[in-house]
């Protein structure tokens, strides 16, 4: 019976003990991105939350824009505080498997983030689409 020719998929890939230090700092370096990312997320979203404050003082009265631009804010602001939850659930799961000397990728984690960024960036076009 013939094999398979694609050769089949690690579940995990071995850590050796010399370049765990290493490991550890990439990690660390990881979740920073991720925080600094989310600082950004929740920064937008508190800016779009406030805007009608902004639009109030220079006279201009739209309830309706006021509204939206407060409810995608406070939106945005969560979705910060859930992928910050994420990163540091993440990290300590991959410190323990660093720890253990074998390290597994999450696509599913991967997946699941880029397609609710993208979701959120849709939403944003058809906002501004909307709002022109």
């Amino acid at each position: 019976m013939p094999s398979d020719p694609t050769p089949e998929r690690q579940q995990h890939r071995e850590v050796p003990a010399q370049h765990r230090a290493g490991e550890h700092l990439a990690n660390e370096r990881t979740f920073l991105a991720w925080v600094r990312t989310n600082i950004a997320i929740v920064s937008l979203g508190f800016v779009l939350a406030r805007f009608n404050l902004l639009l109030r003082e220079n006279g201009t009265s739209t309830p309706h824009l006021g509204t939206r631009t407060h409810s995608l804010g406070v939106g945005m602001i969560g979705f910060g505080a859930l992928l910050t939850l994420l990163a540091a659930w993440r990290y300590d799961a991959v410190n323990r498997q660093i720890e253990s000397g074998r390290v597994k990728t999450d696509r599913a984690l991967v997946w699941s983030v880029t397609i609710a960024v993208a979701l959120l960036a849709f939403a944003l076009a058809a906002y501004t689409i909307a709002s022109d």
